[in-house]
């Protein structure tokens, strides 16, 4: 974490936690059961865990973004969405929400006073409801730079998140999501910035942006 904070404030990026489920084994891509004090006393030990290490080394926590199994779940259950919510308003209600676009965790993140940022994934494809396609279903992540371009073209074009039938969930862009565990992620992510620059877009780190 260390490490990692250091080279994003060498960057000049904005730093954000990536809360989830504790399933370490999982890499918080299962879902879990839990009470929402239980929940939420999890992502504010994660949230004090990275906000300690950025103060350690001069920066500061601007952001928070649900992981995995919590961020599809949040996205689509409110009850769950404001739980997620309500740990950000308790650690610092000045934080900005990283929230899926045309999602319930973007909703609860509005109705609870957080500044939203609203996000779109370059490598994964979307179902007509807007969310996700899971994981376990062939083409649901795009490992192609030059294909996650045109996905991410398409999505600014429309103005909103397109999904593999073409509906339009009609949404502001704030942020695009290129998972770093992914083997081509550093390609798709330097592909992607020089193509958006060359649209001409200006990328900002989120404090700037919303």
């Amino acid at each position: 974490m260390r490490a990692t904070v250091r080279a994003a404030l060498a960057a000049g990026a904005s730093l954000g936690a990536h809360p989830s489920y504790p399933d370490l084994a999982g890499f918080g891509r299962r879902p879990m059961a839990m009470a929402p004090a239980e929940l939420e006393a999890a992502i504010l030990y994660q949230l004090g865990a990275l906000a300690g290490i950025a103060r350690a080394e001069g920066g500061t926590l601007t952001h928070l973004k649900p992981h995995g199994a919590l961020n599809n779940q949040a996205c689509e259950d409110a009850a769950l969405a404001e739980v997620v919510v309500r740990a950000a308003v308790v650690f610092d209600r000045n934080l900005i929400l990283v929230a899926p676009a045309c999602s319930a965790l973007a909703a609860a993140g509005q109705r609870g006073g957080l500044r939203v940022a609203l996000e779109i994934f370059a490598d994964r494809r979307y179902t007509p409801r807007g969310t996700l396609v899971s994981r376990r279903e062939p083409g649901a992540v795009i490992h192609d730079p030059a294909e996650s371009i045109r996905h991410v073209r398409a999505m600014l074009d429309a103005g909103g998140i397109v999904a593999l039938d073409g509906t339009v969930c009609k949404s502001e862009i704030h942020s695009i999501c290129v998972h770093g565990d992914t083997p081509k992620a550093v390609a798709t992510a330097s592909a992607l910035r020089a193509a958006l620059a060359s649209d001409g877009h200006d990328l900002r780190p989120l404090p700037d942006i919303v």
